[in-house]
């Protein structure tokens, strides 16, 4: 027990720190093996290794093709159409709901989430700017609509973090939807009205839209080279690109065919999300040139995001293989009430611990997955409690400040943790919490 301890802390620690998980996790894992009696070589080789490998084995297809979806939809500006569609519908006036609608469709479609950040951003401040909202309020506002609800709570997203519980628990990606949908509408109205909450407080402290400053310099650079620069550079620097904007109807195709494809097709992920894929080509054939760097770009980029994930795992499995292991199950088993406190209780304190959803999930479910999974069956329980409940707890304290999506949406907003982090807690740690906490007590009534 105690080496399971230290190599907890020494994840949550150095993950903290802004350590690479990829070498962390091993590290973390000699140490549970050492204090468990186990050989460290064997430990690592074989138990580490065998979780680490079965992880990428069964998700590294979902992973890559999930990247080159969301990449796709980035290069083709399609990702873009969409957010702007939705942006002019709702108006300046409704800036935040507008920014928080087009992140959930955008990754209830199946697009990533760092994706979305990028598509999305641009828009937010040129509606936050019409609106004279403060900038801090934008990271929050961004937060709500792609790393919450969409991404754990309404059935049928495939966000990984909706499907990992798949392979555990032998459920589907719509499992349990009244639970899903009841969580979701806590975690979206709730959040939603902070932030509406958050632009009043905000406001009658003479805090308004400040233009950014990166921004500002890029343009007074940009002059001073124009300047510079011959009358033909200056003509090549400053000439636009000409490419026609997607149809935003075209651009929805490939996020409802993924959807559908998975929902109520019941296909497979893997096929979903190929379908989506082709239908991205095919209805951008015009921009034909750019599809081979997007898709190297998405393939590569998926590498990085599955190898810290099975590090993860990895380190789970070693937890699983030593004595200590029989004495935390029965303590998490035994908690008092619903075996989904017990649960929630697992998974939202490793997804914390590591900074990760889908890397906290792996290590609670491939350590007690099987367990909680017989315990449902002997119980009569309904196993599609359990895939919600992970799925839900995954998404609350993995936004801790050292979260690497936490981390990429400061840079890209160009906010600071203090500016803005109080907000995103509010609307991805807080809220989703309580909406956790709400709906395992339905679940004991019987209401969902």
């Amino acid at each position: 027990m105690l080496g399971i301890l230290l190599g907890l802390t020494i994840i949550i620690v150095l993950a903290f720190w802004g350590w690479s998980i990829i070498w962390v996790a091993p590290i973390a894992a000699g140490v549970v093996a050492l204090f468990g009696g186990l050989d460290l070589l064997t430990a690592y080789t074989g138990d580490y290794m065998s979780g680490f490998v079965g992880f990428a084995k069964t998700w590294f297809p979902i992973f890559m093709l999930g990247a080159i979806f969301g990449k796709l939809m980035e290069v083709t500006s399609m990702a873009n159409a969409i957010a702007e569609t939705i942006s002019k519908w709702l108006g300046a006036k409704r800036a935040i709901l507008a920014v928080v609608v087009a992140c959930s469709i955008l990754t209830y479609g199946g697009v990533s989430l760092f994706v979305v950040v990028f598509a999305v951003y641009p828009l937010g401040v040129a509606l936050f700017r019409q609106a004279n909202i403060s900038r801090q309020l934008l990271p929050g506002t961004i937060a709500l609509g792609a790393f919450t609800y969409t991404m754990t709570a309404i059935p049928g997203t495939p966000q990984i973090q909706n499907l990992i519980p798949t392979h555990y628990f032998h459920t589907t990606p719509a499992a349990a939807p009244l639970m899903g949908i009841v969580s979701a509408l806590i975690m979206a109205v709730l959040g939603y009205y902070w932030l509406v909450y958050r632009e009043t407080a905000l406001r009658s402290k003479g805090l308004v839209f400040v233009e950014p400053e990166l921004k500002q310099v890029v343009q007074t650079e940009d002059e001073e080279n124009l300047a510079k620069a011959s009358s033909d550079q200056a003509k090549t620097v400053v000439k636009p690109i000409k490419n026609s904007k997607p149809n935003f109807w075209f651009s929805m195709l490939p996020l409802i065919s993924v959807v559908v494809a998975l929902n109520v097709a019941k296909l497979s992920i893997i096929i979903a999300l190929l379908i989506g894929i082709i239908l991205i080509l095919v209805l951008s054939a015009a921009q034909y040139k750019h599809f081979i760097k997007a898709i190297n770009e998405g393939a590569n980029g998926s590498v990085l995001a599955i190898v810290n994930t099975s590090a993860a795992v990895g380190f789970g499995s070693v937890v699983k293989a030593v004595p200590g292991f029989a004495i935390l199950s029965d303590f998490l088993l035994n908690i008092k009430g619903s075996p989904l406190i017990s649960e929630a209780v697992s998974v939202t304190a490793l997804a914390g611990a590591t900074g990760s959803a889908s890397g906290g999930m792996g290590i609670a479910l491939e350590s007690l997955g099987q367990k909680y999974y017989e315990l449902a069956m002997t119980q009569g329980l309904n196993i599609e409690h359990f895939h919600r409940v992970a799925s839900i707890a995954s998404g609350g304290l993995d936004t801790l400040p050292h979260n690497g999506a936490v981390l990429t949406l400061l840079v890209i907003t160009g906010m600071s943790h203090r500016q803005s982090y109080f907000d995103i807690a509010m609307v991805s740690l807080v809220i989703p919490t309580i909406s956790l906490i709400t709906v395992i007590g339905l679940a004991s009534l019987g209401i969902v």
